[in-house]
């Protein structure tokens, strides 16, 4: 009786160090893996989102390498409001804007590879002959090779860039705060005149 005691004993230590050793490490490492791979998928998902939003539509500097000419007449004057148009990112179209400074000069859209590495930034709207190295007064034509001076987004000043399309125009620095809620966007570069509405327009 003794014996068999023994061996049940036995056979039950056995069960119950497999059983443990089963749950311990097959149990534990597949858990490990669902979170490890869950918390990298939302890392790489909040990061590119951060960057894109970071690098493509918040403005690094309120700064214009040269000083271009104050428009004489504009159609939307300094301190008025008007409505934009333009839907250069989200939250922007529709919103009020205050007319922080106007000036005549060459608009242009152009398309660059970041200094700082990454996508292409393709008609990115818009630099003006200002923020342009040794441009000149003379609007360049598309197709045009330029080192930018801007330095409206990371990575952005320093960039060689190919002149997509251009206009002489009125360009607008802007405040606004987006439709889509969150903080006043201050000293927005650029809105170009057509980018514009007046805020009365639907009376």
């Amino acid at each position: 009786m003794e014996v068999k005691n023994d061996y049940i004993a036995l056979i039950a230590t056995v069960s119950i160090l497999a059983f443990t050793a089963f749950s311990g490490n097959n149990g534990e490492q597949s858990l490990d893996n669902i979170n490890n791979t869950d918390t990298e998928a939302n890392h790489v998902t909040v990061n590119e989102s951060d960057a894109h939003q970071n690098e493509q539509t918040q403005p690094v500097s309120s700064e214009v390498p040269r000083e271009p000419k104050p428009a004489v007449n504009p159609t939307y004057k300094v301190g008025s409001k008007a409505i934009i148009e333009a839907n250069h990112m989200e939250g922007m179209k529709g919103a009020v804007a205050t007319i922080v400074a106007a000036y005549s000069t060459n608009a242009y859209a152009v398309s660059f590879v970041p200094t700082t590495g990454g996508e292409k930034v393709n008609n990115h709207k818009w630099v003006i002959q200002e923020e342009i190295k040794n441009a000149g007064s003379e609007l360049l034509k598309p197709g045009t090779k330029v080192i930018l001076e801007a330095n409206h987004m990371k990575g952005m000043k320093g960039a060689e860039a190919t002149i997509d399309s251009g206009e002489k125009t009125t360009v607008y620095m802007v405040d606004y705060t987006p439709t889509t809620g969150g903080e006043e966007v201050k000293n927005h570069k650029w809105l170009v005149e057509s980018e514009l509405a007046p805020l009365d327009r639907n009376k």
